[in-house]
């Protein structure tokens, strides 16, 4: 396991490889705020729904791997605002896997409005525990191959 592992980081070194995945969100009205600003702590759960379709299009589910005695909880949340989102625009959340996780996984999120300009940034850091002993695990082997076969060269 740890020998492909290795194979796998050093192609994603070697070639600049990312994996990156898209969710479009429509803001709701109970997102917005007065002003009709997005409320600025909806942005986490925008990035939550893109991570979950993320994770699903390579074919795994966090149920899925709460029901195999893995979780993943939060270790660092960062975001950083550019321009506000507002009621009913159309949002699209990219989610971007700059390096193949370990025993951590970090997810870079980046929030275009319909007119391409980037709302805001964020990166979460999530970590691999095994439910039973509480202890940091390494990624599921299946994923790390998932993403190896999805990812395409750094743009």
């Amino acid at each position: 396991m740890q020998i492909i592992h290795v194979r796998f980081l050093l192609i994603w070194l070697f070639l600049e490889m990312h994996f990156q995945f898209d969710t479009q969100i429509r803001v709701r009205y109970a997102e917005a705020d007065r002003m009709g600003y997005v409320y600025y702590g909806n942005y986490a759960t925008f990035f939550e729904v893109a991570r979950t379709e993320m994770l699903r299009s390579l074919g795994f589910t966090y149920k899925g791997w709460e029901d195999s005695g893995i979780i993943l909880p939060v270790r660092e949340f960062h975001i950083r605002y550019y321009a506000p989102a507002y009621y009913d625009d159309l949002l699209t959340i990219r989610t971007i896997l700059k390096e193949l996780p370990a025993a951590r996984i970090s997810f870079h999120h980046e929030v275009y409005n319909e007119d391409g300009l980037k709302l805001c940034t964020g990166k979460l850091d999530l970590v691999f525990v095994d439910q039973k002993t509480g202890r940091p695990r390494r990624a599921p082997e299946e994923f790390l191959q998932a993403i190896n076969s999805s990812a395409g060269p750094e743009s």
